[in-house]
């Protein structure tokens, strides 16, 4: 043990050392301080360097870095993630727990978390959860090793995956056990056989973080596995449209979603949206007869689009529920269409509280994306690559994504959430989530109050 006290020598050495450097570098610093100090209370104003201070106060850091890259390359900016821009959510919004007027669920009651998705179509989406994984595009946006994660942890939880606006995967139709198909404004997975394999089928019309615009990804982009199941040449361009091909009038969408209904066999068909004129969007969607209707509001995240769309286009998901919640019951719908919201919704209270307010499911985007890469992010990709690498078909590191804990992981997440909605719904009084409703909730300010429909404390 003669090594302790070498050992125990050499670190004070080394403690000293360092205490040393400390002492003779404090006048320095001190120093330095005060001149800084004096240069930045005596420089004039187009001289002082706390001009970037005040120029930060007019306009954000976020918005200085976007138009340098602008400055740079003159194309547009496509920013990852969706919008940082605070919108109104669901946070304003408090539950009314049940105590004397009306009492807590008994301890022994189970909590039914079922829910039924386009409950009149010939074959109903039914779930275990009122959680589902929202559609993520492969190989335009998503690697095949996060698809596959998604999938197994959205069969092991017990509730469905979204297939999104890329190609069919067939991997993906394998580990899912619902598996919901996208219809969407490209050329791709439109063949009966793989619209035959949906457990249900959503129209994408719209998303919250690009609207209803046209894209185009160079085949050289998506190259491998994605460019071979979208049919593409190395010098072909993968390109969506603004608009539904072969829709030219209103009544064009009933023809499709008819035509769909007889191809798939009556799995439930509806359409997504971003929520904008909402009421007058939804007359059209339910003349058209969807089962129904997802809208993904303006808090959404993406790839990559420009900041304009994801900054000033569309309604928070907040606003786009209540009215669409409110325009199904007025027209005698609620009970026959299915309402599904996506975008911006972050914890279980989220979850619960949109319910609450009339939707039947919760699609869910960045959560589990975060979740499936949960602790294999942060220790595989950080502190050199940022954890997008990590999920993104082009990433430089989604090889090392593990699926099956990813899977776990996924499953675990969504079993949590549905655990705190359940104790809450206890709280509440009530025996299944789908019975929590508006009459639950109260605002703490009038403007929460006015878009939720609900009262104000």
């Amino acid at each position: 043990m003669g090594w302790i006290p070498s050992f125990s020598g050499a670190l004070a050495a080394l403690l000293l050392f360092i205490a040393g450097i400390a002492i003779c570098a404090r006048p320095l610093i001190k120093r330095l301080f005060r001149k800084a100090v004096a240069v930045i209370e005596t420089d004039p104003f187009p001289n002082n360097l706390w001009e970037m201070v005040i120029l930060t106060r007019h306009i954000s850091p976020q918005t200085l870095i976007e138009n340098s890259m602008r400055a740079q390359e003159g194309v547009m900016v496509k920013r990852p993630l969706g919008s940082p821009k605070k919108m109104p959510d669901f946070q304003k919004l408090t539950f009314l727990p049940c105590q004397l007027d009306r009492l807590p669920t008994s301890e022994g009651q189970a909590i039914e978390t079922r829910t039924v998705i386009g409950p009149c179509a010939k074959k109903p989406l039914e779930l275990e959860i009122p959680l589902m994984v929202s559609g993520m595009a492969f190989g335009i946006g998503v690697s095949e090793q996060l698809k596959l994660a998604l999938a197994k942890g959205a069969t092991q939880a017990g509730t469905a995956t979204n297939g999104g606006e890329g190609p069919f995967l067939p991997e993906e139709r394998k580990y899912a056990d619902k598996l919901i198909l996208q219809y969407s404004r490209a050329k791709w997975a439109k063949d009966p056989e793989i619209l035959k394999q949906a457990d249900m089928i959503e129209v994408h019309i719209g998303q919250g973080a690009s609207a209803g615009t046209p894209s185009q990804v160079p085949a050289s982009h998506l190259k491998g596995r994605a460019m071979e199941l979208m049919g593409l040449q190395p010098d072909d361009t993968a390109e969506i449209l603004s608009r539904m091909p072969g829709i030219h009038r209103k009544q064009d969408w009933k023809k499709l979603i008819d035509r769909l209904r007889r191809c798939t066999g009556g799995v439930p068909i509806g359409m997504k949206l971003i929520p904008g004129r909402v009421e007058q969007d939804l007359e059209i969607a339910v003349a058209a007869g969807v089962d129904f209707i997802t809208l993904d509001g303006a808090q959404a995240g993406t790839k990559g689009t420009p900041p304009i769309l994801q900054d000033e286009f569309g309604l928070p998901a907040i606003m786009g529920l209540a009215r669409a919640a409110d325009y199904l019951e007025k027209k005698g719908k609620k009970d026959q269409i299915s309402l599904i919201i996506s975008g911006g919704l972050k914890t279980p209270g989220d979850y619960l509280k949109a319910l609450a307010m009339g939707a039947d499911a919760v699609a869910l985007g960045s959560a589990v994306v975060f979740a499936a890469s949960h602790d294999q992010g942060s220790q595989k990709a950080l502190p050199w690559e940022p954890p997008t690498q990590f999920v993104l078909y082009d990433g430089d590191l989604k090889e090392k994504l593990d699926v099956e804990e990813g899977a776990k992981s996924v499953a675990l997440y969504l079993r949590s959430s549905v655990a705190e909605m359940k104790l809450a719904a206890i709280a509440l009084g009530k025996n299944r989530l789908q019975d929590v409703n508006r009459s639950d909730l109260a605002a703490r300010d009038p403007v929460s109050a006015a878009m939720a429909r609900v009262p104000m404390i």
